[in-house]
């Protein structure tokens, strides 16, 4: 068995170490199977896995791969489409000025090739036009960071969420978008009962599991809270004055800004939507524990005041002292695996590389004498909103994306796919041959994917691990490194992008922070410079700055109580609580907030492709309050029409109890490329935070209403088919097959003919079972080929259709039984055959009929119980919030099944 590759996870910003290992025996081998492991001595982790983590060997097959360069959707050779792209970008400089191109990036890339890239755009095209769909995640927490720090500093690091007294986890549903850093609070909870948890989030959800003290927030409301507090804490005496006095600059306007926005606490209970009770409960809570973390992610960061949150949040903190030391400060929970190293080499349009100020002519001319470049921008580029709206005007004429698919993840995406059509020259570099974005590239560059690549990442905690390749690049894939220097040299710049390897970026970039340094910039790896190519390749996970060679990394930040503004001080923001950039009415009466599930990752491009991820929420829906749907006449797994004043979506209604009355919440992850209609983008207005350009992804005024259907039905098959002409549809991947999730307005003369239509010619050995009870409207369809299950049809004028997962596993069948063809038309399990209901464990496998039935069976009482029996929330921990309810609803009565998810009682 060959050892197994330490390298790091690609999702979140956790930064999991990751054993990968070559099951076959040989690296060489593409068809290899992939076993993954978390890495036990990686400090981010120690050997845990997320749901998502553990199913990475699930994602690294060819399929679907792009492979080869394409020039106007023909193949070409790489000398081809790279001189192609260097040509058009220079004839555009030439003719309309640097700032007539730009690139759009991506937290995926790894530092090595955000470097590479930002030196390109702002040291030799002489544009800052480069920005990265970080600026949809962290942008805000980045402004707040510099405002109040001086730097784009993160204080505190993971251990000090286990140090603290007082956890408050502000606009994060922790237990699904960072389940690692989840389960370790979990723990700590276990051990000591008395760690406090505050949840703050309109949303109950799964995360507030866990809390002593859940708010509800007001959408937008988040400024007055902390302001409240502010004003609060220093009406209790609780400033620090001490620290105040030496370490920090202007809490006198800061304190009379909150104390005008939020003078008792009455106030802030109306503006908030909370009891006043909860108010000083949470208030007391923070000032009786000295030990407080306040953990925030998209939810402060993803608005139209994202940058005041933050410093609003941070303002509580400077003036009670509690930053710099242990178990206490503000934390940025990063969204995804490199933001924090694309802004360490200044990715972002208002950057510049290694910490330094785009708006300093020392730090542009000390740039630019390290890089020898002809010119260095000069001013900002356009932030991501702007930048596509540049586009769409045409102002932008050439535009390089990379690693990312912003037709989808971006507001306004319709505009955004309109842009892209407009635009004269799109490249597009990717390692996914179809998505909503590569459709409209004039350009395609095959990229390595993760397990393809080598370099380094920086988690949330400043942490840098390498990634390291474990297989090889399949067909002509290249690392996007290596792309974008051979454009740069075919530009022109053939010296300066002279690299062989990524050691060498590395070894650049760690040159370029700690140059004219001396501690006047926080970000400074200069202990990492000069390191052969064995130190590189050995490269131990370790947290900036350090700044020599044997420095051994840097826990925690302003210890000293020195921050990064030149007089050495912290800045007090005076934060006005402004409300959301749109407001509820008439035409649009709910607020609909987005973000992610549990089990899917950005627009489902590598997540998609695992089986088990694809289980646990199989389509787009849309969440809202059990009262709120009675009242539209909404039902739960029926499906509703969401519209705002951008677009709309049709999704399967879901009443969760998580919501509150007037608020909605839809899922980001659906594309063109899975669902008819469920693009969540498409409805998100394009208003951005003024500081920080980041969109306000939280609160889009919209409307909810029925959308009748004729019937509902679902294929299973092992080829993909043609349902493009159906009403709506989703499509995911199963094992050994495709999940279709239908519904039509219109019904088919003959269904027969419908379902042969999309299989195809039938030969002779294969069979076409099929069951119609036109009175009750509900038909059935096996298509069995040489024995073994080809695909299946069920439809219903309900969508109380058969559960899926015991058809699942038909198609791992060889040959199909006499009693399983009969339970295929009776639609329900032959015999006493027990099905396992929808997915709720993706660590193991585990149904939700299944975790019923043993919890009932056993008379199961609590969660350590239900994985002594079946593992389920041993490993993440993520699926835990579910395990306890079907424990809570089995203390009442049977476990509920949830609509949609019924046999069907006609036969």
């Amino acid at each position: 068995m060959i050892p197994a590759v330490r390298t790091t996870c690609p999702y979140c910003g956790v930064g999991c170490g990751v054993l990968a290992r070559r099951t076959d025996g040989s690296v060489l081998s593409a068809a290899a199977e992939t076993e993954i492991a978390g890495d036990p001595q990686h400090p981010a982790n120690f050997g845990s896995l997320c749901s998502k983590g553990a199913a990475l060997g699930d994602t690294m097959g060819l399929d679907e791969r792009l492979l080869y360069p394409q020039l106007y959707g023909q193949r070409a050779s790489w000398d081809e489409a790279l001189t192609r792209v260097a040509q058009h970008f220079s004839d555009v400089i030439q003719r309309h000025g640097p700032d007539a191109v730009a690139l759009y990036v991506s937290g995926q890339l790894l530092t090595e090739d955000y470097y590479v890239a930002n030196k390109l755009m702002k040291g030799f095209v002489g544009s800052a036009n480069i920005d990265t769909n970080s600026r949809l995640c962290m942008a805000s927490a980045v402004a707040g960071h510099r405002r109040a720090f001086g730097g784009d500093l993160v204080p505190g690091c993971y251990e000090d969420l286990t140090l603290a007294d007082l956890i408050v986890i502000t606009g994060s549903n922790m237990a699904w978008c960072h389940p690692i850093l989840f389960r370790r609070i979990v723990a700590e909870k276990e051990r000591r009962p008395d760690l406090a948890i505050v949840v703050i989030d309109p949303r109950r959800t799964p995360t507030a599991e866990i809390a002593d003290l859940h708010l509800p927030v007001r959408s937008g409301s988040d400024v007055l809270l902390f302001n409240g507090l502010l004003t609060w804490l220093r009406r209790q005496g609780l400033t620090n004055t001490g620290f105040v006095t030496a370490h920090t600059a202007g809490a006198s306007a800061a304190l009379d800004v909150a104390e005008a926005s939020a003078p008792d606490l009455q106030s802030v209970a109306r503006a908030c939507g909370i009891d006043v009770q909860r108010i000083e409960q949470f208030y007391r809570l923070f000032a009786d524990n000295e030990r407080v973390i306040t953990a925030f992610s998209q939810g402060v960061n993803q608005s139209s005041a994202g940058t005041d949150k933050v410093n609003s949040i941070i303002n509580c903190h400077l003036l009670t002292g509690r930053i710099g030391r242990p178990g206490m400060g503000p934390f940025s929970l990063t969204g995804q695996p490199n933001a924090m190293g694309g802004r360490e080499v200044g990715g972002m349009a208002n950057m510049l590389a290694a910490h330094m100020d785009l708006d300093n002519p020392a730090h542009r001319a000390r740039v630019q004498t390290f890089w020898g470049s002809p010119g260095i921008a000069s001013r900002p580029g356009l932030k991501a909103v702007d930048l596509f709206e540049a586009v769409h005007a045409g102002r932008i004429k050439a535009i390089w994306i990379m690693a990312t698919n912003p037709v989808v993840s971006l507001p306004d995406a319709d505009r955004v796919r309109s842009a892209l059509q407009k635009c004269d020259f799109v490249v597009v570099s990717d390692c996914v041959a179809r998505t909503d974005t590569t459709t409209l590239a004039h350009v395609l560059l095959p990229a390595a994917a993760w397990g393809e690549k080598e370099g380094t990442v920086t988690n949330s905690e400043r942490r840098i691990s390498r990634q390291r390749a474990f297989q090889p690049l399949p067909g002509e894939a290249r690392p996007d490194w290596w792309i974008i220097a051979q454009v740069a040299q075919r530009m022109g710049f053939a010296k300066e992008f002279d690299y062989s390897t990524p050691a060498q970026i590395f070894d650049e970039h760690a040159r370029l922070s700690t140059l004219e340094n001396a501690g006047t910039r926080g970000f400074d790896i200069g202990g990492l410079a000069g390191l052969s190519a064995q130190e590189y390749e050995n490269l131990e996970p370790v947290q900036w700055p350090l700044p020599r060679r044997g420095h051994g990394g840097t826990q925690r930040l302003f210890e000293d109580g020195r921050f990064q503004h030149p007089d050495g001080k912290a800045r007090f923001i005076p934060t006005a609580p402004l409300g959301p950039g749109s407001k509820a009415d008439e035409d649009f009466p709910f607020i609909l907030n987005t973000g992610r599930i549990r089990d899917q990752w950005h627009t489902m491009t590598r997540t998609s492709r695992s089986p088990r991820l694809n289980e646990h929420f199989p389509e787009p829906f849309v969440d809202l309050h059990a009262l709120d749907a009675l009242s539209l006449a909404v039902k739960e797994g029926e499906l509703a029409r969401v519209t705002t004043a951008r677009g709309s979506m049709v999704v399967r209604v879901r009443t969760s109890g998580e919501m509150t009355r007037g608020s909605v919440f839809a899922p980001i992850h659906w594309s063109a490329e899975n669902t008819s209609q469920g693009r969540a983008g498409a409805l998100v207005s394009a208003i951005v935070d003024p500081i920080s350009g980041e969109p306000e992804f939280k609160h889009t005024p919209a409307r909810v209403e029925p959308f009748p259907v004729e019937w509902h039905g679902f294929i299973l098959s092992r080829a993909p088919l043609s349902i493009a002409d159906v009403t709506w549809w989703t499509v995911v991947r199963g094992k050994g097959f495709f999940r279709y999730e239908l519904a039509g307005r219109e019904i088919p003369h003959d269904w027969a003919s419908w379902m042969r239509r999309r299989l195809g010619a039938l030969d002779a050995s294969s069979d076409y079972l099929d069951y119609h009870d036109a009175a009750a409207g509900s038909y059935r369809a096996a298509h069995v080929v040489k024995e073994s299950l080809a695909a299946c049809l069920f439809i219903s004028r309900r969508p109380d259709l058969p559960e899926r997962g015991w058809l699942a596993g038909l198609f791992e069948r060889e040959a199909l039984s006499a009693a399983e063809r009969v339970g295929l038309l009776a639609g329900r399990p032959p015999g006493a055959r027990e099905d396992a209901g929808p997915l709720v464990c993706s660590c193991f496998g585990v149904g939700r009929n299944t975790l019923c039935r043993t919890i009932a069976q056993h008379a199961l009482t609590d969660t350590r119980q239900v994985g002594a029996r079946l593992r389920a929330g041993t490993n993440c921990g993520s699926c835990l919030p579910e395990i306890r309810a079907l424990l809570a609803e089995s203390d009442r009565a049977e476990c509920p099944t949830p609509a949609g998810a019924r046999y069907a009682d006609t036969v």
